[in-house]
């Protein structure tokens, strides 16, 4: 059975095509604004590629003392594309409430494997840990949403950086590869069964930290089935916003108060 249309997205969202420059312009602006206020810690290396940097935004002299924790948002794009740079303006929400917020690229899919992608984003999340004390919360979107719940496995993180997760949320993840070896972007991922399985988090041991799932009630009934494994796997709370898709469902991360922000910070 193919299921690449089971997984396409931006074709039943009205204006998809628009979205991307509209991220990337939104972020740009972001990161300048912060750089200029001295709150932006911009291409930090976490590895040796080119593409394993981070920005590190940092919350302003409104908030007495060090950050509150850290915060760190994983892009999504399939494995195949966006970087750290499209999405800036989305750690405003909790920076603005008082944490440091990480944002890391990563290597894309056919060049690496998703495995690598997954050891990738371990190294940025201990890279980050050492630039921010106190919590951590894992947050990410798509392929993100499947990286944070990934990481969080116990055993993949050292003993010391995973004591300090409390808190990961998934967004619209992937958390069952297997279905997408039936999909055209396989060509790409190169999935066989052994990484499927091995990369899947609904076949894994469930996080010591709280996992809270979010996804759109009007996204493809896959990412909501999606959702929905990770909640009969590991128990995690699953929210459906209504009227939501895909592209949107992240937007209130750039907003301090919104629900989707206040319940990855604990609040």
């Amino acid at each position: 059975m193919d299921l690449t249309d089971a997984y396409e997205n931006g074709a039943y969202i009205e204006g998809a095509a628009e979205y991307p420059a509209r991220w990337a312009k939104a972020a740009a602006r972001y990161r300048a604004q912060l750089a200029e206020l001295g709150l932006a810690r911009l291409d930090l290396s976490y590895g040796a590629g080119e593409r394993e940097k981070l920005d590190l935004f940092l919350p302003g002299e409104s908030h007495d003392g060090p950050p509150k924790g850290l915060v760190v948002f994983v892009h999504g794009g399939y494995w195949r594309r966006f970087d750290r740079k499209d999405w800036s303006d989305l750690a405003e929400g909790a920076r603005a409430r008082g944490w440091a917020v990480a944002m890391p690229s990563y290597d894309l899919c056919p060049a690496v494997r998703i495995s690598e992608i997954t050891r990738q984003v371990a190294a940025a999340v201990c890279f980050a840990a050492r630039e921010v004390d106190g919590p951590i919360r894992l947050a990410g979107h798509s392929a993100g949403g499947h990286l944070v719940a990934r990481i969080a496995v116990p055993g993949v993180l050292p003993e010391a950086v995973e004591a300090r997760v409390v808190d990961v949320m998934p967004i619209s993840p992937l958390s069952d590869l297997r279905p997408l070896m039936q999909t055209a972007m396989n060509a790409d991922l190169r999935l066989d069964m052994a990484e499927a399985e091995a990369e899947s988090p609904i076949l894994l041991p469930a996080p010591r930290a709280k996992v809270s799932v979010w996804v759109g009630g009007s996204e493809r009934p896959a990412f909501i089935d999606q959702a929905n494994w990770l909640h009969d796997a590991w128990g995690a709370h699953v929210t459906i916003v209504p009227g939501h898709h895909h592209f949107n469902v992240i937007e209130p991360l750039g907003e301090p108060y919104s629900a989707i922000v206040e319940t990855l910070l604990g609040l």
